[in-house]
Formats: C-alpha cells, structure tokens, sequence
C-alpha cells in the first residue's frame, strides 16, 4: 500500500496508494497501537478508505472544540444578515403572493383557499382574512407553505418578519451544515469555514433567506439528505473495514463479492429527507436520481480499495439493488407524508375528485379498501393536473433567465423595487431606490463556476470523491433545466444548488493550499492570495447588501451596482 514506518510511531501515506479515489494524503496518522512496527490490518484497511486527514480531524480536544465553533461562529454571522430588519420591505414581494398567503389558510382552515382578484392591498394594509370558502388550486405540494406557516404561528402572522421567519432559520441552519460537512470530506475545519463562509455572505442566500418562497426550504431538504450520505458513506467504510479485517485477520479470503453491510440508517433518513424536498417542490426528484448515483459510486469506490475483486457485481448486488429497494419506498413515504394536511382535510383542491368521477371496482374488495382507492384516484388525479400545468408553463416574464445563464448570474431575479422622490420615505437624495434583487456576490458566482469545471475535471483525473459530491449536487440542481429552453424559468432557483457552488469554491481554495502551503517559498504567496481574494469577495457582498436588503439609498447608488445591462 505504499506505507512506511516513521520513528515516531506513525504511518505515512503514499499520495497515490494510501487512499483509492484520488486523494492526497500525505499527512501522517497516528496508529492505534503505537508499539507495533507495522500498522494492523484494519489500520491498513482505513488508510485505504479514508485521507489521513480525515482520520486525524478529531484527533485532539481543539480540532473538536473548533470543529462546532467554527461553523456556528459562521451561522451567527449569516443569521445577522438575514435576521436584521427581516420585515423590511413591509410588503408581499415577488412569489410571497402565493406561498405566503397558502401558508396562512393553511395555518387558519388545514387547506390552501383561494382569494379574490388583487388581494395584496388589503393584505398588505393588514386584512388577512379576504380569502375565500372555496380551495385554491396550487401546483406545488404543501410542506413548503406549512414551514412557512410556523413562522407564522409562533408570532404576528400580520408581521412580515414571521412570514420570513423559517426561511431564514433554515438558512442559518443550512450555513451551519454546509461548513460542518465540508469539514468533515475534507478533514479540514479552515475549509469548512470558508464553505460556510461564503454561504453567509452570498446574496442568492441573503436574498432567499430573506423572502417567504418554497427554494429555500428545498435547497434545506437536499443539503440534510447530503449530509446524511456523507454520514453513511463513513459509517459503512467504517463498517467496511471492520469486516474485512476480521475476515483477513482470521486467515479467510474475501468473497468474489466483498462482504455484505447491513443497512443504515443513515441513508434511510436521507432518503426520507430526500422524498420531503420533493414534497416542496418536483425538482427535489433530481436531487433524488443524482444522490442514489453518488451514493452506489461511493460504494463501489470503498470495495475496490479494500482489493474485491468484484466490485462491480458485488456493487450493483451487495449495494445499489437493496438500497433502491428500501431508499425509494422510503422517499415516497416522505414525499406521501408531505401531503398529510390534503389527505387529512376533505375542503382540499380536488380531494373529492372521485366522487364526481367513481371508479369502477370488483364487488368483492371490501368497502374500506375502495374508499382508499378511491382518494388514491382523486391524488393521482391532481398531480396529472399539476404535471400539465408545469409542462405548458411558457407564459412571458420579464425576469425569466435560460439555465445556461444561472452560473453566472447573468439575469438576476428582481424581487421587489421602488423608487422614491426627495422628501418621500426618508430619502435625502434627489431620487432614491429601494431593492430587493436576487443577484449574487458576482465574484463568488464566477470563481465558483471556474472551480465546478476543474472539480468536473478532476473527477474524472483523479477520481476524486469530494468533487463528485459536490458535482453531483450542482449537476441535479441545474443541467435538468437546460432541457426546458421553452418553459418559463428564472435565475433565482439556484438557491437549490447554492451550497455546493460555495462548497466548490471552497474546496478549490483547499486544494491549492494544500498543493503549494508544503513549499516552503510559496506558503506566503498562497497564504496571502486567498486571504486577499477572501477579503475581496467580503468587501464586495458590503457593497451589494444594501439591494440585496431592500435599504433605501440613492437611485445613483442603485445604479452602480448594475454592472450589467440585464441585472436591470
């Protein structure tokens, strides 16, 4: 395996034996039993499987101790940004139209009620209740609006702030998990930081953190099923090694296969975490296609490196075979569970669809059977309604922005806008401007698309399992979208994705301090080019808070920051 014994007592790694995916791992780690002269098996077994850096990460009081802090200290920041002055603008922007005001009948009746034409001014003025008897019919399932609902329920659902309020909460959390689990891939908390870093300063985030809209929450379902496969692909290496150590140790050959691992219950709740981002809105079903690739590549990674001789096969049984049995019943009962209120609430959109419409049956299934079935119908019903809806959605929007433009924020979505005379709403200038425009941090966007084409590259080079993570995710979240040229779509969905395009900027920056810090000559350079440009990216997010955040400023102020024609 390329190993050699150091005099201090600990294993050195062969960058390109000592971990089978492509990893640098040159650092040293400690071995269990110090008096040995040559690591045990299962020793051996994970520095196959794992970097030497992630099986030192925790190796001491402080990395343990920074490892919660730092990514909390992140979160803090990031939950300043978006808590302060979260009810401002004092209005329904943008989507917050329809979700909101779903999530406020839900909360009142258990179903979405519809409204009369042009409710927003008396909404706005502070009269809720204009809503009408009758359903409303949504295209959307309900979970998103019932986490918007919980704002609302713990505090004034007249206050704009807690209407906003769990899309910022989950934003936060969402910060804190992002540095948590690039900490963990790359053994490395500084990286963590900076992934969460970067999230906490990003607009796309601020923006959407700031807003009553379903995006967030299924951008917070998808990073929770992640980070859960990330859980689970440690436990079964783990696990991995363990059983074949014991096997080897014994004096047994491995079968043809490699060992079975049991299931885990790690990936049974990302699974389920899967099925409720599908339950906010339908592209969560990516996440779900991409996420059970990644996971099968990561197994099938972990039995190569511990010598299976059929890895594929013994992939394909041993792994990819039993887990889709059990991970996409399980994330249809999740997605299932996101329509609780409709099944549960019979004033719902087309909840009796099939009373109008009965089915024909076998007179000998019993009574309660069919009666299921028959709500089964009026579900299946409704989603063909909803699907057609989606399909032919091409209607004309001034914000609307081709897929191919959203890495580099070529048209931002505007959220909310208006412009104010000297004297009017405190404006001190001759014209003042009030923003909320779902662009972000320019430089974070385009750093962040140059380094997911070296982690796609590098995938492929170096077969480099952090960045198939990573491009899995920003893979599921945009290129299904280039598919739809004709179907009315915007720029703000990349909040989706978001946290992997700050995990690849991040991981980038990892990777060059890890290549050149070891050079003497060049740790100074490197050291001082990332905190420079880290600098820079935070000084510009300052500079475009302000229209991220609906401040009033002066309309010239406004328009320095358009830098493109079509950010307008």
């Amino acid at each position: 395996m390329g190993e050699t014994t150091n005099p201090d007592n600990s294993v050195t790694v062969d960058p390109n034996q000592g971990n089978a995916e492509g990893l640098d791992t040159t650092l040293a780690v400690d071995v269990p039993n110090p008096s040995s002269p040559e690591p045990s098996t299962y020793d051996r077994l994970m520095l196959a499987l794992f970097s030497a850096r992630q099986l030192a990460l925790d190796a001491t009081r402080s990395s343990r101790m920074w490892g919660w802090l730092g990514p909390l200290l992140v979160a803090v920041v990031g939950g300043f940004l978006r808590f302060i002055r979260l009810g401002t603008p004092d209005t329904l922007v943008f989507d917050e139209t329809y979700y909101v005001k779903g999530a406020y009948t839900l909360l009142r009746n258990g179903y979405e009620n519809d409204w009369p034409d042009e409710p927003n001014d008396a909404w706005n003025a502070g009269d809720l209740d204009v809503y009408l008897s009758k359903a409303d019919y949504v295209v959307h399932p309900p979970l998103g609006k019932w986490m918007i609902a919980f704002g609302m329920w713990i505090g004034d659902p007249h206050n704009p702030f807690f209407w906003r309020f769990s899309t910022a909460l989950v934003s936060v959390i969402a910060i804190f998990l992002t540095a948590w689990v690039i900490r963990k891939m790359t053994g490395s908390t500084l990286a963590g930081v900076a992934a969460g870093g970067l999230f906490a300063i990003d607009g796309v985030a601020i923006v959407h953190a700031r807003t009553g809209l379903l995006d967030s929450f299924l951008m917070f379902w998808v990073l929770i099923a992640f980070v859960l496969l990330v859980q689970d692909r440690f436990w079964r290496r783990k696990r991995l090694a363990r059983i074949v150590a014991a096997r080897l140790d014994s004096g047994l050959a491995l079968s043809h296969w490699g060992p079975k691992l049991g299931w885990s219950w790690w990936r049974f709740a990302a699974a389920l975490a899967l099925g409720l981002s599908c339950g906010i809105k339908w592209s969560g079903l990516y996440f779900v296609a991409a996420f059970c690739v990644m996971a099968v590549l990561w197994d099938a990674g972990a039995r190569k490196a511990v010598g299976v001789q059929g890895w594929l096969v013994g992939t394909f049984w041993r792994e990819a075979v039993p887990s889709a049995l059990i991970m996409l019943p399980t994330a249809l009962v999740g997605y299932l569970a996101a329509w609780s209120s409709w099944f549960l609430n019979t004033n719902s959109y087309g909840r009796l669809w099939h009373e109008k419409n009965p089915g024909a049956y076998w007179e000998w299934l019993p009574t309660f059977l069919t009666d299921k079935l028959e709500v089964l119908r009026s579900f299946l019903h409704y989603h063909q309604s909803m699907m057609t809806f989606h399909t032919g959605l091409s209607s004309e929007h001034s914000y609307e922005a081709p897929a191919w433009g959203w890495l580099f924020q070529l048209r931002p979505t505007s959220f909310f806008w208006d412009k104010f005379a000297s004297g009017e709403g405190g404006c001190e200038s001759s014209q003042c401007a009030s923003a909320v425009t779902s662009l972000g941090n320019p430089l974070i966007w385009w750093l962040a698309t140059l380094a997911f084409v070296y982690l796609f590259y590098r995938v492929f080079r170096h077969a480099d399992w952090i960045a198939g993570g990573i491009v899995m995710g920003i893979i599921a979240g945009w290129v299904p979208w280039l598919f739809f040229p004709d179907r009315t779509i915007f720029t703000f969905y990349v909040i989706a994705f978001a946290p992997f395009m700050y995990m690849a900027l991040a991981y980038v920056g990892f990777l060059a301090w890890e290549k050149w810090s070891v050079v003497a000559s060049k740790r100074q350079t490197v050291t001082g080019v990332l905190a420079g440009l880290s600098l820079v990216i935070v000084a510009v997010s300052v500079f475009f808070y302000p229209i991220w955040t609906a401040m009033l400023v002066p309309y010239r102020f406004w328009q320095i920051h358009m830098w493109l024609t079509s950010w307008i």
